[in-house]
């Protein structure tokens, strides 16, 4: 079985351009009331249909739109009065409750427009500030061929606390995934530090742990915690470095999860050493973590993800596990491997995430030739 990739996110938003069997609706709801009130049996029968279509119009119609079928609805009601030699104080009537209902729903639709465009901003903005934040990493880094996504768990909100980052450096490729607890301002300042602090110190910490330490202090800055005990505020991180020609990998984790293998239908937890203490957590005395060093075969791919992933849950609470879940599967790189584990787990959750996921993954591309072998 093959990943497929898939088509790139749409808004989300209701289709109110008035397209569609919907946009039939108001008209027949017109048609509908003349008839009832020609040919019903007591008066007014036909007057609810009238004073509805305005409703459905703002529903299913643009505002232009909604304004044509009041007006309408209003001629409709005064012909059919007219017609049936009605009372004028009858026709005064229709016409008040059309046209009163009709006012209420295009007031409605004015603020549910309203709304709309000040939202629609709002999440570009947004997005705005997550690229300036977060950037994508670039298709191809090192000897590396690498692709991430970050997903939303709400459509309004599409900026969290997860976060990831790829960067070249002399000691090959250091990469990192991280997720700070909490959501909202406080979480965006506190993963705008951690992932400054990488892009400065990635090139020049000696190993992990010295880059680790130096994340460290800038998540505490970042907490304004520092020398204060234990932090109700954290940030879990996984650092990887990948070093040159690529055989292998060394990772250390900061109270994150662990990465997978994946590599001809087959994924594999990487975990071996006891993970540390997450960054910025406050406690005294040295971080006893070790990094551990496992094989990157050729064609193979380093899945790194955050909770959003694992702990997405199906409608009887069973949580997502990569290892079944993209057993089978195989590649044609690291992006159809990241979007086939956002349209896995956004099927297991039913199309609605419980919580924002970030997906990183990076693959070793094959030796010239080994395709054709």
């Amino acid at each position: 079985m093959a990943g497929r990739r898939t088509a790139g996110a749409t808004n989300g938003a209701a289709n109110r351009t008035g397209r569609g069997p919907l946009a039939l609706l108001p008209p027949a709801l017109i048609v509908g009331g003349v008839l009832a009130n020609v040919v019903g049996p007591q008066p007014y029968t036909g007057l609810p249909l009238l004073a509805a279509a305005p409703l459905a119009a703002c529903i299913v119609l643009t505002f232009r739109g909604a304004v044509v079928i009041a007006a309408l609805s209003i001629v409709a009601s005064v012909a059919v009065d007219l017609g049936l030699d009605r009372p004028t104080a009858a026709q005064l009537v229709d016409v008040a409750d059309v046209l009163v209902i009709s006012l209420i729903g295009l007031w409605l639709k004015r603020v549910m427009d309203n709304r709309d465009r000040s939202l629609s901003l709002t999440r570009d903005i947004a997005e705005a500030a997550q690229l300036a934040v977060l950037p994508q990493p670039p298709p191809r880094v090192g000897e590396l061929l690498v692709a991430a996504r970050y997903q939303g768990a709400h459509e309004g909100a599409r900026i969290g606390g997860d976060f990831f980052a790829v960067q070249d450096t002399p000691y090959g490729v250091r990469l990192m995934m991280g997720d700070v607890r909490g959501h909202g301002l406080p979480a965006v300042s506190a993963m705008s530090a951690v992932v400054g602090a990488f892009r400065e110190n990635a090139h020049h910490a000696p190993d992990l742990h010295a880059l680790a330490r130096r994340l460290d202090t800038a998540a505490e800055r970042a907490e304004g915690e520092e020398g204060e005990g234990f932090s109700e505020e954290f940030t879990t991180a996984l650092l990887g470095e990948i070093p040159p020609g690529g055989d292998r990998v060394v990772l250390l984790s900061r109270g994150h999860l662990p990465p997978y293998l994946v590599a001809e239908g087959r994924v594999a937890p990487l975990i071996r050493s006891t993970p540390g203490t997450p960054l910025g957590a406050g406690l005294p005395g040295p971080d006893n973590a070790e990094a551990d060093i496992f094989p990157l075969p050729p064609g193979a791919s380093l899945l790194l993800t955050t909770d959003g992933v694992t702990e997405a849950r199906d409608r009887h609470g069973v949580f997502y596990d990569p290892v079944r879940g993209l057993a089978g599967y195989s590649f044609g790189g690291p992006q159809e491997l990241v979007d086939t584990v956002v349209r896995e787990v956004t099927a297991w959750s039913g199309g609605r995430l419980h919580d924002d996921m970030a997906v990183l993954a990076l693959t070793r591309r094959e030796p010239p030739g080994a395709e054709e072998a």
